[in-house]
């Protein structure tokens, strides 16, 4: 069987190394001039390469433990030591806790009702979720204005729906939220370190896998490839990419395509005969998500008591960990602009990006020197990722497009974080998605009545 695979990140990665294991002839496109696709690793200190993309992992990562295993790389723990620094309005305070210093029993409130929501929902299915329709449609921001009173809980829902969604609550449904907390392994996992779903990071940066899995597969990956179209006809599929200054575009011929690309570039793709149902609408969200790593000659912070952790209130960096090597060759400060504060910073210039994080981390430690070295990934302005974390589901996305993110388009099959019931978003759920998209490859057969159902679409 011949397959090509659209996109080198680690869905598509992974399900090429699976089916040429299985004895399928693959070839991967990938329009950048790198893998990894929302996994990238950016110079953060002299010598030092960090995570601009994803990062986190714990021990409910299974699939991408065993990865990590096979290829021998190694783990960094994110355990932190000190106090933790909370910029609340203008207040800045220091406390050995990671909760900030806010009215306790809001928080409470808070968290007793989002646990209630995300227990309620379906996670192989949430369209099929009771009351799913009414929770498709409200929006994260307005069910937060009908079920919230206390205002510290309103100041705090925001900032966390930010990290843990990269996310405007006005931008997504209350489905979207309560599915994505619950397939992630609930609220406290998600939210954790030590024992939790940030317990430990890739040493060197989780790109290295992504390079690993590319290795393996040698001269099948090529880049540059940004797919325009995909034809389908009785003979196979025909894949065709964007021309380029150099000439025509290249095309290629397979039995079999994976799409594993996240659902707002997919829907860009011509696909002939057309798809009968959308991979996103027009209420599909960019993951709001910009990483700011901040170099320093080692990290300074703990010689002061600090862990390096941080929450604001305001932007840009609403959020800070300590991301330095394991040997403390360098300190790596690294700074979360999400949601709403991240739309604002992706309009500034790169110059002002950098004064404005170099500013804020000022405000937040002022005995640290100046930064040796600012490195902003800014994913809101990806061309080929359209944001980071993942794409955030809208009002009335998952009552239109759940029920159809796996079921194939003839001889197209999908791959992606977004196409995983489990671990929606993660890394675990990019590798999960192609192993799935790989076990349905193997699993079938290029019959008459496969091809007729192609071209009776």
């Amino acid at each position: 069987m011949r397959v090509i695979v659209v996109g080198a990140g680690l869905a598509g990665l992974t399900a090429a190394v699976e089916l040429t294991a299985a004895g399928a002839d693959v070839v991967v496109l990938e329009a950048r001039d790198r893998v990894g696709g929302r996994m990238h690793g950016v110079p953060v200190a002299e010598g030092v390469v960090g995570d601009g993309g994803a990062a986190y992992l714990g021990e409910q990562h299974t699939e991408l433990l065993r990865l990590i295993d096979r290829y021998s790389l190694n783990l960094a723990s994110t355990a932190m030591a000190g106090e933790s620094t909370f910029l609340i309005g203008d207040q800045r305070t220091t406390t050995p806790s990671r909760v900030p210093p806010l009215d306790a029993i809001a928080l409470g409130d808070l968290f007793d009702r989002l646990d209630d929501l995300v227990t309620r929902v379906r996670p192989d299915a949430p369209w099929l979720t009771p009351g799913a329709e009414r929770l498709d449609r409200l929006s994260a921001a307005s069910w937060l204005a009908e079920e919230v009173r206390r205002p510290d809980a309103k100041t705090f829902f925001p900032l966390f729906i930010g990290e843990m969604m990269a996310a405007d609550p006005a931008a997504i449904s209350v489905l979207h939220m309560a599915f994505y907390l619950r397939s992630g392994g609930g609220i406290r996992y998600l939210n954790a370190f030590e024992g939790g779903a940030q317990q430990w990071r890739i040493d060197g940066g989780a790109h290295l896998l992504c390079e690993a899995l590319s290795t393996q597969l040698g001269d099948r990956v090529r880049l540059r490839q940004p797919v325009q179209a995909i034809e389908q006809d009785a003979d196979g599929v025909l894949v065709r990419c964007f021309s380029d200054t150099n000439g025509p575009g290249s095309q290629h011929r397979a039995d079999r395509v994976v799409v594993a690309i996240p659902p707002l570039l997919a829907q860009r793709i011509e696909f002939r005969p057309g798809l009968p149902a959308l991979r996103a609408t027009g209420l599909t969200g960019r993951g709001c998500a910009i990483k700011v790593q901040l170099g320093y000659p080692g990290p300074l912070w703990r010689d002061r008591g600090l862990s390096g952790w941080s929450v604001s209130t305001g932007g840009p960096l609403l959020s800070t960990v300590d991301d330095s090597p394991i040997d403390e060759s360098a300190g790596v400060l690294t700074g979360f602009v999400t949601g709403e504060a991240a739309t604002a910073f992706t309009k500034l210039s790169a110059s002002e990006q950098a004064a404005a994080a170099v500013a804020h981390a000022r405000r937040l430690f002022p005995s640290l020197p100046a930064p040796t070295r600012c490195t902003v990934t800014d994913w809101l302005s990806e061309k080929y990722s359209r944001g980071c974390y993942a794409a955030l589901f809208g009002p009335g996305d998952w009552m239109k497009l759940g029920p159809q993110l796996t079921i194939p388009h003839g001889r197209v099959h999908w791959a992606g974080t977004e196409t995983s019931l489990e671990f929606f978003g993660l890394m675990e759920g990019a590798i999960r998605s192609g192993q799935r998209v790989a076990t349905e490859l193997t699993g079938i057969g290029d019959s008459v009545a496969d091809r007729g159902k192609v071209l009776a679409r």
